[in-house]
């Protein structure tokens, strides 16, 4: 690349030109689908993408820009109910392009000043509202699954240092639990047989009665436990883990306790809702996304830990090019607690909206979407060919159609191919899943904007197709 064209990557006047237009690009693309216009998804199969992208030809990048906003899942459509990312607050975007341009790590205190002071007061509002004191600690990072493998990781050095000479380690969780679970176990190098799975109970929170009997049948065949994992919520049904009833057995056994409060934990500062958290504040280490119910962008997840020093105990190891000992705490170095070297500036997009908003605005959105989401489940038990898998504890609703004198497979067709029906149309966006050998339709209400005529039209939409 010669000095000419490096100018030209860099001019200002031209960054300035391109920005400005893109953000004339989104601020019209939210004005038109927040009214639900257009399609919450522009559906095409993966082959014909590609070969799209594969003969597309780039002309300007606002012309790429708005290409693939007409080629992407809308996010911010009242009709969107698809998967648990949220609509992003346009400002805590703005900030997600401000870190990005400034490409500032947090690894180490000198290149992330400002991003690592700002993470800090961030962990320690999240931990006051979860009910930590003042020894708590937290980081952001990449995502639950990361987020989930750190607090175990964590859990296991703990547990090690009390214990080093356990071989054969456990964890205990529902069957419900999320899929990173058991990817964390692996990656752990934890055998089949030390990840005990706790069935589910008829609503598909875990069945706390069962805790005793798998803990002790584990221990008899060797295995030592070393931690349990609480859903807040469990992810296909959005239903809340007794986490009291959970905290309690860990303290009898003396067990980490882990809250998966990815995508529940942001209903600590709802003034309705909070009330489904409780006994969150006995945990040792908590999980919360910042974009799912936190309208932030994707990736961000707050890593809270009761007992701090315990945020240091994971990666504890030499690297004197980067990272020298001292005897104080040292927070400000994030390389010492997370995987990330280069962790992006995350924290700025949530202390843009604490700032800009204040917490009233998680109260807001988790009461609304949760309360829309109560609303849409009384709708469907009124109704002769809808039925509930479970009623809701968030915003996740799982349903299914139903028929007299139809099989349960029969069903599960039907009910796959209203859902392939209405993906293909892309008027509406909702998923699918399985429960018990049964398929639901799976809505998340994510999107603020969603009211009841839309919720109406999708169950009209729903029963049109059978």
């Amino acid at each position: 690349m010669n000095k000419s064209l490096f100018a030209k990557v860099y001019d200002s006047k031209d960054f300035k030109k391109k920005a400005t237009n893109t953000v004339e690009l989104l601020s019209n693309h939210l004005n038109q689908v927040i009214k639900g216009e257009g399609k919450a998804i522009p559906w095409n199969d993966a082959e014909s993408e590609y070969q799209f992208w594969s003969a597309y030809q780039y002309s300007t990048a606002e012309d790429f820009f708005k290409t693939i906003c007409d080629r992407s899942v809308r996010t911010h459509h009242k009709k969107y109910l698809g998967h648990q990312v949220g609509p992003t607050a346009p400002v805590s975007a703005l900030a997600s392009f401000v870190g990005a341009f400034l490409n500032n790590g947090s690894a180490v205190y000198e290149m992330g000043m400002a991003n690592n002071a700002i993470e800090r007061i961030i962990a320690e509002e999240l931990t006051k509202k979860i009910g930590f004191d003042s020894n708590a600690r937290g980081f952001l990072t990449s995502g639950g699954s990361l987020g989930n493998l750190t607090a175990l990781l964590s859990a296991k050095a703990a547990y090690l240092k009390k214990h080093p000479k356990a071989k054969r380690l456990g964890i205990i969780v529902c069957e419900q639990a999320h899929y990173s679970i058991e990817r964390t176990a692996r990656i752990m190098n934890i055998e089949s047989e030390g990840l005990v799975l706790i069935p589910a109970k008829n609503d598909f929170t875990i069945d706390c009665a069962q805790l005793e009997t798998r803990f002790q049948n584990a221990k008899r065949e060797g295995i030592e436990i070393f931690a349990l994992i609480g859903n807040a919520p469990s992810t296909a049904t959005g239903k809340i883990d007794d986490l009291t009833a959970l905290g309690d057995f860990c303290r009898k056994h003396q067990l980490w306790y882990h809250v998966d409060a990815a995508h529940g934990g942001a209903a600590i500062y709802s003034t309705t809702f909070s009330k489904d958290l409780k006994g969150i504040e006995q945990a040792d280490s908590v999980v919360i996304d910042g974009h799912k119910m936190m309208m932030m962008p994707a990736i961000t997840t707050a890593l809270l830990f009761k007992n701090g020093s315990d945020s240091y105990n994971t990666f504890r190891q030499k690297a004197d090019y980067l990272l020298s000992h001292t005897e104080e705490e040292d927070w400000s170095n994030m390389a010492k607690r997370t995987f990330e070297c280069t962790k992006n500036m995350m924290a700025l997009e949530w202390y843009i909206l604490y700032q800009e908003y204040s917490d009233e605005l998680f109260d807001e959105y988790v009461s609304l979407t949760y309360n829309n989401t109560r609303k849409l489940a009384d709708k469907i038990q009124s109704h002769d060919h809808l039925e509930l898998a479970v009623y809701p504890d968030t915003n996740i609703l799982c349903f299914r159609y139903i028929q007299d004198g139809k099989t349960d497979l029969e069903l599960n067709k039907l009910n796959a191919s209203i859902r392939k029906q209405i993906l293909e149309e892309g008027e509406f966006y909702i998923l699918q899943t399985i429960l018990n050998k049964k398929t639901y339709l799976r809505l998340n209400s994510m999107n603020p904007f969603t009211d009841e005529k839309d919720y109406d039209m999708i169950l009209q939409k729903i029963l049109s197709l059978v």
